[in-house]
């Protein structure tokens, strides 16, 4: 959680301490936020090909002009309901960065929300929720009129071995 904390610091202060963009989105009820930096492109959902013995929130790959990419419900992978995709549901094509370098990911979302400009003074840390609660993939909670905002680094919601894994299936598919 300090390290979630300070990852926050650093990267206000190499902006100087101004407002940062997050493009926030719903899973559920909830509002989530991704730095807009770590955003490629928001697209419409589109066929999605399985690929055999991955996760659940794993829902396989697409073709996104000539590249292929895995694609994550991000729903699944935090242990929400299952939802039907509608109108409304998008993919958000994400840079994620891992230990053997970055790679392009999409992430189902219920619907994408708007691009907000979030002080430093206005997030939080995460709060603990026990020893057996993983918290490390949320930078911290940011506090927009009356609601919370769940910050996301999207670079630590999968794990090593998972970003490894899904970054050679990619390449192979």
């Amino acid at each position: 959680m300090q390290e979630a904390t300070r990852t926050i610091n650093q990267a206000m202060r190499q902006m100087g301490g101004k407002d940062a963009k997050y493009l926030t989105f719903t899973l559920a009820a909830e509002e989530y936020g991704i730095g807009i930096l770590k955003i490629k492109e928001i697209i419409g959902m589109m066929p999605i090909t399985t690929v055999p013995r991955t996760p659940d929130f794993i829902k396989g790959v697409i073709n996104l002009r000539g590249k292929v990419i895995p694609v994550m419900d991000l729903r699944l992978r935090f242990g929400m309901e299952k939802n039907d995709y509608n109108d409304r549901t998008c993919i958000i094509v994400v840079e994620i960065a891992g230990r053997s370098g970055t790679f392009t990911m999409g992430i189902v979302v219920d619907s994408v929300s708007e691009v907000l400009s979030i002080k430093q003074d206005d997030i939080d840390k995460t709060p603990s929720f026990g020893t057996n609660v993983n918290t490390d993939y949320i930078l911290g909670m940011a506090k927009v009129g009356r609601g919370v905002k769940i910050l996301l680094d999207i670079d630590r919601v999968l794990t090593d071995q998972e970003v490894s894994q899904l970054s050679t299936q990619a390449l192979s598919a």
